[in-house]
């Protein structure tokens, strides 16, 4: 059973700084694309980030020179790294992967989220 599951969250002061991980389990042939969404309470999720399985990156404008997504391969681990955040970053933080269960068998999964919560 493949499961993603995020850690890392937690309240920080504004201009602080978290990272976030998503680790994969189980198995596994690899770990294609991934990104990282957010929803604030009363809002839709977003996307905040995504990496692909060459490391390719890309990012929402809100974030954009402040948050950093990575991958280690070796340990089946995407981070983001957030920097100077601010109150409107508060939100769950949620990644999302796409796992070859087999070599030509691509499935998406979802991780459990991760709190994070900015103050003022």
């Amino acid at each position: 059973q493949v499961q993603l599951v995020e850690s890392g969250g937690g309240k920080v002061q504004a201009g602080g700084s978290l990272r976030l991980s998503c680790a994969a389990s189980g198995s596994f042939f690899s770990i294609g694309a991934v990104n990282w969404y957010r929803q604030a309470p009363g809002k839709q999720r977003e996307l905040v980030a995504g990496i692909s399985s060459g490391g390719v990156t890309n990012y929402a404008d809100p974030v954009k020179g402040r948050f950093t997504i990575s991958r280690d391969n070796a340990k089946n681990t995407v981070y983001l790294q957030m920097n100077s955040l601010k109150p409107e970053d508060t939100a769950v933080y949620y990644c999302y992967g796409i796992v070859y269960v087999t070599q030509r068998l691509p499935r998406g999964y979802w991780g459990q989220g991760t709190q994070v919560t900015v103050s003022s």
